[in-house]
């Protein structure tokens, strides 16, 4: 057994927890320090906060291994995150953050692990065959958050491996006729409209203010937040009109995803899963996703889950450095 640091950098915020690895999987994840990212200068210096923390509650120093996932493509010799200021040079880790040994993983393909490795407990049905993820196969998993993260898991012979892809930026596909309105609208303002537009936490603004168009209603000035409060809670008819669209959207795009990637069961992952936990059992979501033409018995019979992991991404970054260190 082993102790790692394992990290979650994303625009926002950087979340820090000790875990316990052993023979290529997370035995325990401890409490996760939360750490502003505008606060810290830079990756060192919150780590080093971090690092003060742990000596003064714990009496200790931080173990020498560190688990990292991070919100940016992770090839290259500089990374730079997506609203983030903060610039990373990985062969510079060891030295910096003083640790023998890492491993650096993109945001998602941290929660792909996490996919690979959490229990059923923290996998709730969604739609299709109410069944446990196959033991072979590929798991396509999709988040929605501040952009479309999209990710598969190829499981075969009793290994995992996670495939980072780029799917959110596949080209959007307007379905009817609210659709067609919806990308006419983003069309005049991106010259290309991909799903992440649509399918993002800002994409309810662009969705909501079609409807409004629709409608022949004035737009109200929304800011994400306020929008997401008042669809989530039903108290503006437009709002909840919008988020029923979201999350026949979703289910759409995850549909398409699974057919692209082979997949046998989906994951709904991303900061805006849970908070939709209780609007896509109900809402046109397994519609828009079984609703694939000649294959659409074959989308009927894939079962579709959403991590309900409280920190699928520190949990993620341990499970890779686990995998990747396995003695």
């Amino acid at each position: 057994m082993a102790e790692i640091v394992t990290v979650d950098i994303g625009g926002t915020h950087a979340r820090f927890a000790i875990a316990e690895v052993e023979d290529g999987r997370v035995l325990s994840l401890g409490p996760e320090t939360t750490l502003k990212t505008a606060e810290h200068g830079s990756f060192r210096l919150a780590w080093e906060t971090f690092a003060m923390q742990v000596a003064r509650e714990q009496g200790r120093p931080l173990p020498r291994a560190a688990g990292i996932a991070i919100a940016c493509p992770v090839g290259g010799e500089v990374l730079k995150l997506t609203n983030n200021p903060w610039i990373i040079r990985p062969a510079l880790i060891p030295e910096r953050l003083g640790v023998d040994s890492y491993t650096l993983v993109n945001d998602f393909g941290a929660v792909g692990h996490a996919v690979a490795q959490v229990g059923p407990e923290h996998l709730r049905h969604l739609c299709g065959p109410d069944i446990p993820l196959p033991p072979e196969g590929v798991t396509t998993i999709v988040g929605p958050g501040t952009g479309l993260g999209v990710g598969q898991l190829l499981r075969r012979r009793e290994q995992s491996f996670v495939i980072e892809t780029e799917g959110g930026h596949i080209d959007f596909a307007p379905l009817d006729a609210i659709d067609d309105a919806i990308l006419v609208r983003l069309r005049a303002r991106y010259r290309r409209v991909s799903v992440e537009r649509i399918v993002s936490g800002p994409g309810l603004i662009s969705i909501y203010e079609a409807l409004a168009s629709i409608e022949g209603r004035p737009i109200q000035p929304l800011d994400d937040k306020s929008l997401w409060t008042a669809a989530l809670e039903g108290s503006d008819s437009l709002a909840a009109a919008a988020l029923d669209r979201f999350c026949q959207s979703l289910g759409a795009v995850a549909g398409d995803l699974a057919l692209a990637q082979g997949g046998t069961s989906v994951v709904i992952a991303g900061g805006l899963g849970l908070r939709l936990a209780g609007q896509l059992p109900n809402s046109g979501f397994r519609q828009r996703f079984v609703a694939k033409g000649r294959f659409e018995s074959r989308m009927a019979k894939l079962p579709v889950k959403l991590i309900t992991h409280p920190q699928p991404g520190l949990f993620g970054a341990a499970a890779a450095y686990a995998q990747e260190h396995t003695q």
